[in-house]
């Protein structure tokens, strides 16, 4: 397990600020979810922990900052699964998978038996085995997104960035995904930080919340403390009904009806 300690963290674009500073420390084996309305900074805040954007502050792995390192050491200590991975149709998913080998294999290299073994036991892992040699454009939905998050495993990177995983997926595979990362991260002993859309799904699944809005942390702790109905009514611009599950406590945000709806003014 890795702890990822994250100091005064900023992303820019041009005068656009898309993160503000942002402190946090997600510990060894922690969940956090990432929750907040479109561009409230979360796919930025993940994209500048995977290196893939310029930012201020400074971001560690186990103290280790991560700025100091090259791309294919940063590659070995965080894995990072986009939100609209380029997933090509005629690569077949285990060439697929070895891609997430590639930090280990030298520039003039090929993989190893190692690299091999260690998509192999992915591919079991993940329930995957009998799609080997299969083309990923034959692949279904959730099938695809199982292999895009088997390419990250095989990194064998301790920290697993997820940016919206089930954003394509139906409520069935939305909950089966979500329920292999919870059993991979205890099998493989992963610190996951994942942006999520559904706040149910967000608060089920995770250890701890932090709630983004315009780029800055309004809210961060347990997901009943976090998910409120007036906190999301501001922070959303939603009506909504929270509720607590007797049976294991989890948190239930309902929408509801009547939600008043400004009517546009006369030209």
């Amino acid at each position: 397990m890795s702890e990822l300690s994250l100091q005064d963290v900023a992303v820019s674009y041009g005068r656009r600020v898309a993160v503000e500073p942002f402190s946090d420390t997600i510990a060894p084996g922690e969940w956090v979810g990432l929750i907040g309305p479109n561009g409230a900074g979360k796919s930025s805040l993940l994209r500048s922990i995977a290196g893939l954007v310029r930012h201020a502050g400074s971001i560690e792995v186990d103290g280790t900052r991560l700025g100091d390192l090259k791309d294919r050491e940063r590659a070995q200590r965080v894995a990072y699964v986009p939100q609209e991975p380029l997933i090509p149709d005629d690569m077949t998913v285990t060439d697929y998978v070895l891609l997430g080998r590639t930090p280990y294999i030298g520039y003039w290299s090929s993989e190893s038996k190692h690299d091999r073994d260690v998509v192999a036991d992915t591919l079991e892992r993940l329930r995957l085995g009998e799609f080997a040699p299969r083309l990923l454009g034959a692949l279904s939905g959730g099938e695809r997104q199982r292999v895009v998050l088997a390419r990250a495993l095989a990194q064998e990177a301790p920290i697993l960035l997820l940016d919206e995983p089930t954003s394509a997926l139906d409520i069935g595979h939305q909950q089966q995904a979500l329920e292999l990362v919870t059993e991979l991260r205890h099998a493989q002993a992963l610190t996951v930080i994942s942006a999520l859309h559904d706040l149910t799904l967000a608060g089920t699944y995770t250890d701890r919340l932090v709630m983004l809005h315009e780029g800055r942390v309004v809210a961060s702790g347990s997901a009943a403390d976090v998910l409120t109905a007036e906190r999301l009514g501001e922070v959303y611009n939603v009506c909504v009904t929270v509720d607590v599950d007797p049976h294991d406590g989890a948190v239930i945000v309902v929408p509801r009806r009547g939600f008043p709806v400004e009517s546009p003014t006369d030209a």
